[in-house]
């Protein structure tokens, strides 16, 4: 584990450390700059803790957003359209007018966070989108289903980046590649639990005089403000303070902190850094990679059972037989996430799971074999997750400091999910010939965007190497934050 030298370091270390770790703690004091290396066992012990207590809270936050998100795709085929009188084209409406208050509001969230603190946005946030999916088990009309939906999407819209940002405050660098990946494998995780769901739920089908795809949103609503509650109460403003540290717990935290401030940057709004961020090639690159592979995030998980369905099982079945290809797909981007933060790479990692949905959008387009198509969901569902997952974690790492990665952000998973539009305009009808080759070209345009990415930041790399063995001039408009010498992109 790397460790970054402390500047203008106040903190002390408690009494407890100096008397009973001088063996575990070195201390180098140099000028105004204090050294402090950690006792990894006791590192790794505060890094459990931490996990136990903020990861399951984040995952089953983000699982039940993404749950009452994708719902739509589960209802479409329990007679949803037909009891609203919506058209094809009006439901295809539906899916995509989500997406138009989500990506307008992302940005704004992400850099709002910090000033109206983490737990009040989010708590406020998941209170409301509750809410909104109950009063859906309700309406009665095509312009309510909008109205839900854009609703929802205002709100959703700050989760994932505020959640993310959140992660940013608890961990490392190098390791928040494995705690995004927990995030992310919540998307297919919600599309394993929604499939079970809507096949219980669908069975209260008439009970209280309602069809069961209203039940689906009541339950899935209600379950939901329960992670309201568990915000307010589980993630604390400042994870550095939290309850459950013990003294010397809380120290080690403030110094990692502190480790890390060198490209934290200023506390206090800029709109420098503002701009910074707007022009930084890595976030083009990023966004290019998000948008492309957000095509497939939309389109797989949103129109699973109606591809299934597709391929001719009935609605019920449909609903089942996504939740294998759901686990096997969260399994395996918790495995790979694993192995990026741990050998700390990313474009060969996304490179190499993009070849498998390649594959199997391949077969989709030219196979009429059922238990083949089937076989090939399992393909794309290594690709849909973890190629977004690590491409989010990708632009965490390599974005600094606070206010810049927030804008970053913001800005990449409004980029990205401007797909979500794009998704529900090809995936119209089945057997969504339209839309499976336009995911096909997404994957094509991803492979060659994180190529040129991995390459860009290596020059970066070596323009910096350059420069600091005074081979090269300074000659960089940015040269704080992550354009600090010292700071080495990962690629």
């Amino acid at each position: 584990m790397s460790h970054d030298a402390v500047h203008n370091n106040p903190l002390e270390p408690k009494d407890s450390l100096k008397k009973e770790d001088t063996e575990e703690a070195n201390y180098a004091i140099a000028g105004e700059s204090l050294d402090v290396v950690l006792d990894p066992k006791k590192e790794a012990k505060l890094l459990a803790k931490l996990d136990a207590a903020f990861v399951p809270i984040i995952m089953l936050t983000y699982l039940t957003c993404f749950l009452d998100r994708s719902s739509i795709g589960n209802v479409k085929v329990a007679n949803m359209p037909e009891d609203i009188n919506a058209s094809p084209d009006e439901f295809s409406t539906a899916v995509s007018i989500f997406y138009v208050t989500y990506v307008l509001f992302e940005a704004p969230w992400a850099v709002m966070m910090k000033k109206l603190t983490p737990r009040n946005i989010l708590t406020g946030l998941c209170i409301i989108w509750s809410l909104t999916t109950i009063f859906t088990g309700f309406i009665e009309s095509v312009g309510s289903l909008y109205a839900t939906r854009l609703i929802l999407g205002a709100c959703e819209a700050g989760l994932f980046p505020c959640l993310n940002l959140y992660l940013t405050m608890v961990y490392r660098r190098e390791e928040q590649a494995k705690r995004v990946s927990y995030l992310m494998s919540c998307a297919a995780i919600s599309g394993a639990v929604g499939g079970l769901l809507a096949y219980g739920l669908l069975q209260m089908d008439g009970i209280g005089g309602k069809a069961g795809w209203r039940w689906v949103y009541i339950i899935e609503g209600l379950f939901s403000i329960i992670c309201a509650v568990l915000i307010w109460f589980g993630l604390p403003n400042n994870p550095a303070e939290a309850y459950f540290l013990t003294e010397d717990e809380k120290w080690m935290m403030r110094v990692r902190n502190e480790q890390r401030r060198k490209y934290m940057g200023s506390e206090e709004f800029s709109w420098e850094e503002m701009l910074i961020a707007i022009r930084d090639p890595k976030l083009m690159f990023s966004s290019v990679i998000q948008f492309c592979q957000d095509i497939l995030l939309y389109g797989f998980s949103t129109f699973l059972p109606t591809i299934l369905g597709g391929m001719g099982y009935d609605s019920l079945m449909s609903n089942v037989l996504t939740v294998p290809v759901y686990v096997w797909a969260a399994l395996v981007f918790i495995a790979i996430a694993w192995c990026s933060d741990r050998y700390s790479k990313f474009a060969s990692y996304i490179f190499t799971a993009n070849i498998f949905g390649l594959v199997g959008y391949i077969i989709l387009l030219t196979v009429e074999n059922t238990a083949v198509l089937y076989f090939a969901t399992f393909l794309i569902g290594i690709t849909t997750y973890t190629s977004v997952g690590l491409n989010v974690a990708w632009l965490n790492v390599n974005i600094a400091p606070q206010y810049r990665r927030a804008l970053a952000i913001g800005l990449q998973q409004t980029i990205g999910n401007c797909a979500g539009i794009v998704a529900g305009q090809v995936y119209r009808t089945s057997p969504y010939v339209l839309g499976n080759s336009f995911s096909l070209g997404s994957l094509a345009v991803a492979q060659i965007t994180v190529t040129a990415y991995g390459l860009y930041l290596r020059r970066e790399n070596k323009v910096k190497e350059q420069i600091l063995s005074g081979e090269k001039e300074e000659t960089r408009r940015v040269q704080t934050g992550d354009g600090e010498l010292e700071f080495k992109y990962i690629y």
